[in-house]
């Protein structure tokens, strides 16, 4: 059962944003659709959106062929129950407050007040994750949360003091370039630049949660940025050869897995398995390799040697507080 109706998908919030203004023109449509709808949507949503022969009849010609509006009021999203139950329980994650106010937060409690929330945090229990996670009701983590969102929505260039993962302090002015939070260690980090007199001097990842201090230093880094070769710089000179078996769904969940990771995949088929080569951050190696043990032995790591080694002493270790929990018992 889905929780959200298909109309508000992107074709019904396309059309939305278009019946948000009286008046508009083919141009704006066009326009719209490009920027919001998917690849191939350009080539049949417009002459839906258009008046003409095989149009939805949204929209009507006017003066100085314009488009009008056929209806007095914008559209508006009527919620299900369902759908509020699912707000509901969304207020109770703590990271929804990393993007809302408390205004806003209590105005959503307020209107949800009779609502019962579709499952409690509590509910949950993550066994494959880090114990050590951000502190996301803190308000100095809150703070520098925001302003760092801040500068990456806009590219603006912030100067950070943080500790990093060997406790070393750090400091400089960074353009930050992309948010991303990670499930398995409960952290935001962000993706920047390091500057040195306007110019790039390297490139590196911050967790949130080191910050000590940030400013936004009023200025904005105007050189254009492309994440393919920000990446493309990052990643490591011998991707990690992993062979995965089709026991327990392996190979649905492991290329759910590593969706968004640069992969190269080839089927043996006599056996059935899959050797799919995988490329990453060097500086997610750990997280990378973690996220690797979790599938058992339904995958099996062949290479790099260096990388089959840590993974050979993982398990050694954990072989051996497992012996050791067994003895205390």
């Amino acid at each position: 059962m889905n929780i959200f109706s298909e109309i508000y998908g992107t074709y019904f919030r396309i059309a939305a944003k278009l019946l948000g203004n009286k008046v508009t023109d083919e141009k704006t449509v066009r326009e719209t659709v490009k920027h919001e709808g998917f690849r191939d949507s350009v080539l049949f949503l417009p002459q839906k959106l258009i008046p003409g022969g095989e149009d939805w009849g949204l929209f009507r010609r006017g003066e100085n062929n314009t488009l009008c509006r056929i209806t007095k009021k914008a559209p508006v999203k009527v919620l299900t129950k369902l759908q509020k139950m699912w707000l509901k329980a969304k207020l109770s994650d703590p990271r929804i407050r990393l993007f809302m106010d408390d205004e806003t937060l209590r105005a959503l409690d307020k209107r949800l007040s009779d609502t019962e929330p579709l499952y409690r945090r509590e509910q949950f229990r993550f066994i494959d994750r880090f114990s050590d996670s951000d502190d996301f009701y803190d308000e100095k983590y809150i703070k520098n949360f925001r302003i760092v969102l801040e500068a990456v929505k806009n590219r603006k260039i912030v100067y950070i003091e943080f500790v990093s993962g060997h406790g070393k302090r750090m400091s400089g002015k960074f353009a930050l370039l992309k948010m991303e939070y990670s499930p398995k260690n409960d952290k935001f980090r962000v993706y920047c630049y390091l500057l040195r007199n306007d110019r790039i001097r390297s490139s590196g990842i911050i967790n949130i949660g080191r910050i000590t201090n940030i400013i936004d230093t009023g200025r904005f880094f105007r050189t254009p940025v492309s994440m393919e070769e920000y990446f493309s710089g990052r990643k490591c000179s011998s991707p990690a050869v992993i062979k995965v078996t089709t026991e327990r769904n392996g190979v649905e969940r492991f290329m759910l897995e590593f969706a968004s990771y640069e992969k190269h995949t080839v089927r043996d088929l006599e056996t059935g398995q899959y050797t799919v080569k995988l490329w990453y951050d060097t500086q997610d190696e750990t997280e990378m390799l973690i996220r690797l043990l979790s599938f058992g032995p339904v995958i099996e790591i062949m290479g790099p040697q260096q990388l089959r080694e840590q993974a050979k002493r993982r398990i050694e270790r954990q072989a051996e507080l497992l012996e050791k929990y067994r003895e205390e018992e």
